[in-house]
Formats: C-alpha cells, structure tokens, sequence
C-alpha cells in the first residue's frame, strides 16, 4: 500500500502539482499566511464557530428539552473529530503512504519535519467531522463550518503535505464518523445535557438563566422564592 499515488501520471498527483504549484508563484507572504492558517488558524476557527453556535442557541432556546438537545448536538463535534482522529491512527498504519515531498520532487513544501504518514489527513478529518456534527445541529452554522473545512483541505494541498486524496480521505472519514456514531451520541449526551439543565451550578452551560422579570431564570426563581417562603415560615414558628 505504500507505493499508492506515487506514479507521475496519477492524476492524483497532478492534481497535488497544479495546487502546490501555486505556492511558488505566490509572495512570500501569502505563503506564511497559508501555512498558520492551514496547520492552526483554521481548526482554531472551527472551534470558534461551535463556541459561537453554542452561545446564540442556549440564548434562544425555547424549552429546556430543546436546549438540552442542541448543546448535546454541539458537543458531538468535538468528540465527533477526536474519535474520527482515533480511527484514523489504525488506518495511516495500514496504508503507510509516505509525505508527498518524500515521493515527488519539486514541491514547495510550506511546513518541514513532517514524518508521518500521509494518508489520510488528520487536519481534514477534524474540520470535517466537526462541521458535519454542527452542520447537524445548525443549519447556518454547519455550512460555514463545511466551507472552513474544504478550505483547509485546499490549503494542506497548496502547502505540499498531503495528496488530494488524502483530504478526500479524511473528508470521507470525519463524515462518516460524525454520521454514523450520532444516534449513539445523541442518545448519550442528551440526558446528561438535560441533567446539567437542572442544575443551579452548570444549568448556565445549557441554556441562559433569564427570565420576564429582568434577568432571571422563571423556574429558579419559584424555587427560590419558595425555599425562602418556606424558611420565613418556619421563623415565624419558632418565634411564636
């Protein structure tokens, strides 16, 4: 398996030469720009987009069942790109595709020190499984996150580390994962996410604390107000 995409003619590989080709045409700059966004700006940014999908949906939440469900959805995110990460480690072992600069010649290699193997792209596993959980949750949301995703995938082509089909690869394998296991996920998470609802202490996590009279929770506010009833009654009953 370790001689897969290594012929010249592979259109794989002429692919991997006509991306890659643009980094040597480019200014220097832009070059340095791709190579932070395509090894860190970009999954920094993924993670961003769930933080912010998760802020605007606990704050319009109507019920706690559906806040419960959302946040569960945006959880699996995360966890979608760890596991698809985890699955993937077997995988590269299997295949054993060497870097494409260790095969191919010419390519202007924006990040060095990579010894790893090649197929499948981790960066494209994460930012795809990622935006495919979000894209499940949100709508909106997911498609930008789906748009990060196929730019990263461009940008670790353009940087001389991966094959194209290394990132369809992990394109296919984040998808797959994020789809697959979110029954499961949801059917985990979303409990746990209801409990942590009715909690005074992490309730916030789940969905904002407001209310009609300014600012506080309704629910909270009747449990409260009916434990400090009851404490002021019990005084009244010692004191007579």
């Amino acid at each position: 398996m370790a001689g897969l995409a290594q012929s010249g003619s592979n259109p794989d590989v002429e692919l991997l030469y006509d991306i890659n080709g643009l980094a040597k045409e480019a200014p220097h700059w832009f070059d340095r720009v791709v190579e932070f966004v395509g090894e860190f700006g970009l999954l920094f940014a993924m993670v961003l987009l769930v933080l912010w999908c998760w802020w605007r949906g606990r704050r319009r939440a109507a019920g706690d069942e559906e806040a419960a469900a959302s946040v569960a959805a945006l959880a699996w995110a995360p966890l979608a790109a760890a596991i698809a990460v985890l699955v993937n480690v077997p995988i590269r072992g299997f295949v054993e595709r060497p870097r494409p600069f260790l095969t191919h010649q010419d390519l202007e290699v924006l990040v060095a020190g990579k010894t790893d193997y090649s197929f499948v792209s981790d960066h494209a596993t994460i930012t795809m499984a990622m935006a495919v959980a979000l894209f499940v949750a949100n709508r909106r949301f997911g498609l930008a996150g789906l748009g990060l995703a196929l730019v990263e995938g461009f940008c670790r082509v353009y940087m001389g580390v991966h094959y194209p089909t290394d990132v369809v690869g992990g394109f296919a394998l984040g998808t797959a994962v994020a789809l697959l296991l979110s029954p499961l996920a949801m059917a985990l998470l979303t409990p746990v996410a209801r409990a942590m609802g009715r909690s005074e202490r992490v309730g916030w996590l789940i969905r904002r604390r407001t209310g009609a009279d300014g600012g506080r929770d309704p629910m909270l506010s009747e449990a409260r107000e009916g434990r400090s009833n009851g404490a002021s009654g019990a005084e009244r009953d010692l004191a007579a």
